[in-house]
């Protein structure tokens, strides 16, 4: 690119309700905040987008939000004057953007770095495919395709400037932390004890968790979102799994928090002792947590998520096998059996766990964070 990127546009479609989206915002911002690149998000859900950024009004065709230029993406129709096209295009997960604004691109001089976003994975694969051009089959446009991950021969992973020594003021904080989490109920008894954030798939086992972490007899405060795991958390509470509801069994307090904007899920993680997440956003997030983690992936046809899951177990958790065996059983990948002793190993782990999330944390970030380099490739690109 001859001169420097002014502008930029994101295509999101929302498929895992939150997740798509929340990477979508995060890029976003980062991109105005940092790099004061005129942002404009198309998104097709407004509805989920609210949930973790209550400033966005669903009704709005077109709306600024944090600065980012935000528009309702209602369909494909529509035609674009090459005036309107960014320096920078994406395309997030491989959406199809509007073909009358593909074909503004065509026309636009100079024509954009149009850039296909992909999703996050530890296979060896990426590092091969990443930056790999590819040809619009029918205009004079070419689309690169850019692999986040973590090695240097990927895109690496979303991080704000500043974020770390945000996240190490706020943990060094007792009563910062307390004032936070006494905003969603929690006690300072409930302080005391081992807490642990909730955000997984339908499917996942939680009533098993539950039960083991009953049976285990450790104190422990349960903090799940609204509509996360709702059959599992409803029968526990015995009343509707409504933001604000609360229950108690033996050691084990479960409380169910509204959904709460990036900024506060990131506070969150960080107070938290152990974070269950899932999808990309917040397993991101939980990576730079500097807690212990236990993932679960989205899941896909014939089970292929389980080796992309192993593949990042091969990289972060050599010698960790507790992580291993419970994020495997966690995944269905594994058959756990006792999940009262495969929670006790966990637990035994974390001084381990927090070291090791030291170390990787070091090493993802030793080739820049992704929005640096995906504005470096797009100079070099254009």
């Amino acid at each position: 690119m001859s001169h420097t990127p002014r502008t930029l546009v994101i295509f999101c479609k929302v498929v895992d309700n939150y997740g798509d989206i929340g990477i979508c915002w995060r890029l976003a911002r980062q991109l105005h905040h940092e790099h004061a690149l005129a942002v404009t998000l198309w998104v097709d859900d407004l509805a989920s987008f609210r949930r973790i950024c209550p400033e966005v009004d669903t009704g709005a065709a077109l709306q600024q939000v944090q600065g980012v230029a935000v528009r309702h993406w209602q369909g494909q129709d529509g035609q674009f004057d090459p005036g309107e096209v960014a320096d920078i295009v994406i395309e997030f997960f491989g959406v199809d953007i509007p073909p009358g604004y593909a074909e503004a691109m065509a026309r636009r001089a100079p024509r954009p770095v149009w850039i296909n976003y992909e999703g996050l994975s530890a296979e060896e694969w990426v590092e091969g495919c990443h930056r790999l051009p590819s040809m619009h089959p029918r205009l004079p446009i070419t689309k690169y395709f850019f692999f986040p991950g973590f090695t240097g021969k990927t895109g690496g992973l979303l991080h704000e400037a500043g974020l770390d020594e945000a996240r190490q003021a706020f943990q060094s904080d007792r009563a910062a932390m307390a004032a936070f989490l006494a905003r969603f109920g929690v006690t300072d008894e409930e302080m005391d004890t081992l807490k642990v954030s909730l955000f997984c798939y339908p499917h996942a086992p939680v009533a098993a968790l539950l039960k083991a972490w009953e049976e285990e007899g450790t104190a422990l405060t349960c903090l799940v979102p609204e509509g996360v795991a709702r059959d599992a958390v409803e029968a526990f509470l015995g009343q509707p799994a409504v933001a604000g509801a609360c229950g108690k069994r033996g050691p084990v307090t479960v409380r169910v928090l509204p959904f709460v904007p990036q900024p506060d899920y990131d506070r969150l993680l960080w107070a938290c002792d152990i974070n269950f997440v899932r999808g990309e956003d917040s397993w991101v997030r939980a990576q730079w947590a500097g807690r212990a983690f236990i993932w679960q992936i989205y899941p896909q046809d014939e089970n292929l998520h389980h080796k992309k899951l192993r593949a990042f177990l091969q990289r972060y958790a050599g010698g960790l096998p507790s992580v291993e065996h419970f994020m495997l059983g966690w995944n269905d990948a594994a058959a756990v059996g006792d999940w009262q002793a495969a929670w006790l190993a966990l637990k035994e782990d974390l001084p381990a766990i927090a070291r090791r999330n030291a170390a990787w944390q070091h090493e993802v970030l030793e080739n820049g964070d992704l929005v640096t380099q995906l504005l470096s490739f797009a100079r070099s690109a254009g």
